[in-house]
C-alpha cells in the first residue's frame, strides 16, 4: 500500500451501520476526499428518508399507498426500481422488489447507495476505498482482503476475498437476521435454504440483489451464477458443506490459521 494517510469513518443509517476505510496517496487532496466523505455520508441518509418502508413519510412508503405517483417522486426511485425490475428479469423472478406482496426494493437498494458513495469517494480523489453497509462491502481500488463469516461458527471466517482493483462481495443468509429471504413463489422461506450464500462482482447493486436471488434459489443457484458475467459465487449449506462456482477461486486468498 502507498505512503499516505488513512481516513476511517462509521454511520448508522437505514438500520445498520456504514464503515468507511479510505487510502489517501500521498500528494492527493485530502480537504477534497475529506468532503467527499462528507456528501457521501449525506447521500446514504437521503436514500434512507427516499426509500426506507418504515418510514410512513419516505416517498416509497408515500408511493406505495398511491399517495405520490411515480412522476411525482425523485429521480432516484425510478431508477431503483427499473434495477429491481431488471434483476427480476435476470433472475427470471427468483429477485423481487415485492417479496411479501408490497413494493419493498431493499433487497437492492443498500447495495446501490454504498456503491454510489464509493463512486463518489472515488471521484474525490480517495486513492482506494472499502465501504462495508451492513456486511456487504463495495472496493473501489486496493489491494484489499474481505474476510467472509462463518454462518456455523460465530467469530470464523469461512474463506477470505482478495481485490487489487475494486470488487463488491455481498452475502445473504439468516446468521445474522434469521430467515428474512422469501421464496417469491410461495412466499415461504427456501425450501433448500443455505446457511449462507456470498456473491462476488464488480458493483455491490448487482451483488446485492444476485445473493438475494441465489439464497432465494437454493441449490439451482450455482448454474444460474456460472452463466452470469463476471459473477462467482460461493455457498455454505445448512450441513456445512461448501459450493463454488468455477471462477471463485481466482479471488481468494488462503485462510491462515
Amino acid at each position: 500500500m502507498p505512503a499516505g494517510e488513512r481516513l476511517r469513518h462509521v454511520e448508522h443509517s437505514m438500520g445498520t451501520v456504514f464503515s468507511f476505510d479510505i487510502r489517501i496517496a500521498t500528494g492527493s487532496d485530502s480537504p477534497r476526499v475529506r468532503a467527499g466523505l462528507a456528501a457521501a455520508v449525506v447521500g446514504l441518509h437521503r436514500v434512507d428518508e427516499i426509500f426506507s418502508t418504515y418510514r410512513r413519510d419516505s416517498q416509497l412508503s408515500r408511493l406505495a399507498r398511491g399517495e405520490l405517483s411515480l412522476g411525482d417522486c425523485v429521480t432516484e426511485v425510478a431508477e431503483v426500481l427499473e434495477l429491481c425490475a431488471d434483476a427480476e428479469r435476470d433472475s427470471d423472478g427468483w429477485f423481487t422488489a415485492r417479496y411479501a406482496g408490497e413494493l419493498d426494493p431493499t433487497g437492492l437498494v443498500k447495495g446501490w447507495a454504498v456503491e454510489c458513495a464509493v463512486r463518489m469517494l472515488a471521484s474525490s480523489g480517495a486513492d482506494s476505498v472499502c465501504l462495508n453497509g451492513g456486511g456487504d462491502i463495495q472496493l473501489y481500488g486496493g489491494p484489499w482482503r474481505v474476510g467472509v463469516s462463518d454462518p456455523l461458527h460465530p467469530g470464523e471466517l469461512v474463506t477470505v476475498i482478495e481485490a487489487d482493483e475494486g470488487l463488491a462481495v455481498a452475502t445473504s443468509g439468516p446468521a445474522e437476521r434469521g430467515c428474512h429471504i422469501l421464496d417469491p413463489r410461495t412466499r415461504r422461506p427456501p425450501a433448500e435454504a443455505m446457511a449462507s450464500m456470498t456473491v462476488v462482482c464488480p458493483g455491490l447493486t448487482h451483488a446485492d440483489a444476485r445473493a438475494t436471488a441465489a439464497y432465494a434459489m437454493g441449490g439451482r443457484a450455482r448454474d444460474w451464477l456460472e452463466e452470469l458475467p463476471d459473477t462467482e459465487g460461493f455457498a455454505v449449506n445448512a450441513d456445512g458443506s461448501t459450493w463454488r462456482t468455477s471462477g471463485f477461486a481466482r479471488h481468494t486468498a488462503k485462510l491462515t490459521a
